[in-house]
Parts: C-alpha cells; structure tokens; sequence
C-alpha cells in the first residue's frame, strides 16, 4: 500500500481485527443455536449436572418448611 500514511494501515488493521471478532461472535452464536437445549456445554450449572445442590433454593422442587429450612 504505498503512498499511504501510517494512520491508515492502522485503521485497516483495527478494521480487520473487528471483522474477526465480528466473525467469531457470529460462530459462537451459531454453535449455541443449533446444539440441543439442555445440553450445558459452559459449566455454568456443573453442580446441578454432577447431581449435587442447586445454587437457587426450592429449585429442585424442595419446598422450605416453616423454619426456613428445607424438608428432607
């Protein structure tokens, strides 16, 4: 690109880097689309998956008793 000024290499560069980004957040939005619901590929709810205790009380379906705490 001769005859053009260091500034614009460095908006075409900065450009180029948006685009990819651009591009991979496009990719990613698609992967999580089209895999099936329910599938938790992010570990974001690994403590319900392993079976343990669910971060949200009364989520699992437990009811809190009178004392706040949760029947057994």
């Amino acid at each position: 690109m001769p005859g053009r000024g260091p500034q614009t290499f460095k908006k075409r560069q900065k450009e180029q880097q948006r685009k990819e980004k651009q591009e991979e957040k496009m990719a990613r939005r698609l992967a999580r689309k089209n895999e099936p619901p329910g599938s938790d590929t992010d570990g974001e709810n690994s403590a319900e998956a392993d079976g343990g205790e669910s971060a949200v009380p009364g989520a699992d379906g437990d009811q809190p008793d009178a004392a706040g705490g949760f029947a057994a």
